[in-house]
């Protein structure tokens, strides 16, 4: 796009035959001015990521490696573009890497955006990585963890201590989440928090879940699922009732320490009533599925979903909820 005039981008884990960064190239040799983060300690995908920093600047992309201390988890891009004199800006979020290899793979979300609120925010935290500026001001919109002391852990932590206290006060409270991991004890034990104040919890965790549901007292009213089909659940969703204004969040961090307390992460919000209709059909489809789905139990057994009527195969379910509102647009 010639209206394009910049180009920014993170990258964790890219794949050894990109489309993606050769295509940055190309932007570069086309004139836009590109900057790209490459985190090296990305395990597993530290020589792709060197070799493809070296690419970049042999090709005059600025190319900024990893920060001391701290892995940059966030998939992230912004895009500058000017149309008649008049600048506009673009974001990109996604709970999924810019990898094509993973994205045959991987259940993901991205989100494309020119929502001012969320892309000034989405600019401060590439100002921190390029020049280290910490922001001043509280993020209002993004969570974000590892830019400054305003971090997603405590913007998690307000959202549900405010169910607990609407259910504590009568009013509907309750909260689904999805991710690959749950492992962060301070935030497992304000679930089961929630949970005896009589906060409605569901819970889709593909891969380790350290919060044990189903224990009299403590857990009895949280439902948790665990879905391993053909592609992997790589998504991460957070839905709280917030008294009859949800809230829904996409991000890439899982609840896990390392990913609340050791890396930059971003939480960013859906406030589009469409879109918010179409991330909520998706895990209303995921804790309806009793094909691929297991209960997660204190028993550790781990069984499949059973119940009856028609099967519900989530996967296959949403492939087809897909085409039918593309088909309808």
């Amino acid at each position: 796009d010639p209206r394009v005039t910049h180009i920014k981008i993170l990258q964790y884990r890219v794949a050894k035959v990109s489309k993606i960064m050769n295509a940055i190239i190309r932007a570069m040799k086309n004139g836009k001015q590109v900057t790209v983060f490459i985190e090296i300690k990305a395990r597993f995908d530290e020589r792709a990521n060197l070799q493809w920093g070296e690419k970049l600047e042999d090709a005059g992309v600025n190319v900024i490696y990893s920060l001391p201390g701290l892995k940059v988890h966030s998939k992230m891009a912004v895009v500058r573009r000017v149309v008649n004199s008049k600048e506009s800006f673009y974001a990109y979020l996604s709970t999924g890497n810019f990898n094509e290899e993973t994205a045959k793979l991987y259940t993901d979300f991205g989100f494309f955006t020119k929502d001012k609120r969320i892309v000034d925010e989405v600019l401060q935290i590439f100002a921190f990585i390029e020049n280290k500026v910490k922001p001043t001001e509280e993020f209002k919109h993004l969570g974000v963890g590892g830019v400054s002391k305003y971090d997603m852990k405590k913007k998690l932590k307000s959202m549900v201590k405010q169910e607990i206290e609407n259910a504590k006060n009568g009013i509907e409270a309750y909260i689904t989440l999805k991710m690959n991991s749950l492992q962060d004890e301070e935030m497992i034990n304000l679930l089961y928090k929630a949970n005896k104040a009589g906060v409605k919890i569901k819970l889709i965790v593909r891969g380790i879940c350290s919060l044990v549901p189903g224990v009299k007292g403590t857990s009895e009213g949280i439902e948790a699922y665990s879905i391993l089909d053909r592609f992997l659940e790589h998504a991460r969703v957070f839905v709280f009732g917030n008294n009859g204004e949800e809230l829904i969040y996409l991000s890439s961090a899982d609840w896990m320490v390392r990913n609340l307390h050791h890396r930059i992460e971003t939480m960013f919000p859906i406030y589009d009533p469409d879109l918010q209709y179409f991330v909520k059909t998706i895990l209303r489809i995921q804790t309806d599925d009793n094909v691929k789905a297991r209960n997660l139990s204190y028993k550790k057994v781990n069984e499949y979903v059973h119940s009856a009527g028609i099967a519900v195969r989530s996967q296959l379910d949403t492939y087809y909820f897909i085409k039918r509102r593309e088909e309808n647009r």
